[in-house]
């Protein structure tokens, strides 16, 4: 491939520059196509640019870098190849056995010659090679399934919640977990969904996911946890998106690549 091309997401002007810097020293053919400093920037950049080659910084303002790649891996357009993901982390050696397990790419901060030589090294054929190429949003939802808290299988901390205190008029309303059949994310709000009513919550997804029981709900969208025994069946319409039948409801739920794996056998 002539010319590879790439997008820096890092909030630290400093590291930022340092990285783009140790790039075009030591990959002079890579053209570094923008440089932006959060998550959100990340993937509005990607999905513009399409880069070969996407260096996401662990901790950023607004959107994390694996929140980012989740996001990315749920919308990238069918067609164009994924780009090759690079983590770039503060995390000791320890933290990083967990990227190691997962395969992913990473760098470490303070950035070294070395350890991004030896980076370049491993993307370089990996870019020349379509077929592999093809299989790299593949390869990142399985990362992210070992990465991303909330997913089924990644453990979740704190107390399980039974009882969602939502605000209707004046009034606080009680409503048992076990009677949600879905949560979606809007905005700063939770809408909870039962089979007779829905109640904004003021919380986050992400602030809710670690209070709810893993074997019941599970997260099908980064904006969206369903109640998996209010599942009737799971479809694919005919672009193969695949869409969740809740019991009595006649609303679809759709389900992101990244969480597809989930119902293989339904």
């Amino acid at each position: 491939m002539n010319h590879p091309r790439a997008l820096i997401a890092e909030d630290e002007p400093i590291l930022a520059y340092t990285l783009q810097q140790t790039l075009q020293r030591l990959w002079p053919e890579l053209q570094v196509c923008g440089v932006v400093d959060n998550g959100a920037s990340a993937v509005q950049e990607a999905l513009a640019q399409r880069p070969d080659v996407l260096f996401l910084d662990i901790k950023m303002p607004g959107k994390t870098g694996l929140e980012a790649a989740q996001e990315l891996a749920e919308d990238w357009p069918e067609g164009p190849h994924f780009p090759l993901v690079v983590f770039v982390t503060a995390y000791d050696e320890y933290a990083l056995q967990a990227f190691e397990y997962a395969a992913a790419d990473y760098v470490l901060k303070p950035i070294s010659d070395g350890r991004l030589g030896k980076t370049v090294e491993r993307l370089k054929p990996r870019l020349q090679h379509d077929v592999e190429r093809g299989a790299e949003l593949e390869r990142i939802v399985g990362q992210l399934r070992s990465l991303v808290p909330g997913m089924p299988g990644v453990a979740g901390a704190g107390e399980r919640l039974t009882m969602i205190r939502a605000a209707v008029g004046n009034q606080i309303r009680l409503i048992p977990v076990d009677e949600v059949q879905y949560f979606e994310a809007t905005d700063k709000y939770v809408n909870v969904v039962t089979a007779e009513s829905e109640s904004l919550i003021r919380t986050s997804l992400k602030e809710l996911l670690p209070q709810l029981d893993p074997s019941r709900f599970w997260q099908i969208h980064r904006g969206t946890v369903v109640n998996v025994h209010c599942i009737q069946a799971a479809l694919r319409d005919e672009t193969g998106k695949l869409l969740l039948k809740l019991k009595n409801r006649e609303q679809m739920l759709t389900v992101s690549r990244v969480y597809a794996h989930l119902f293989k056998q339904m």
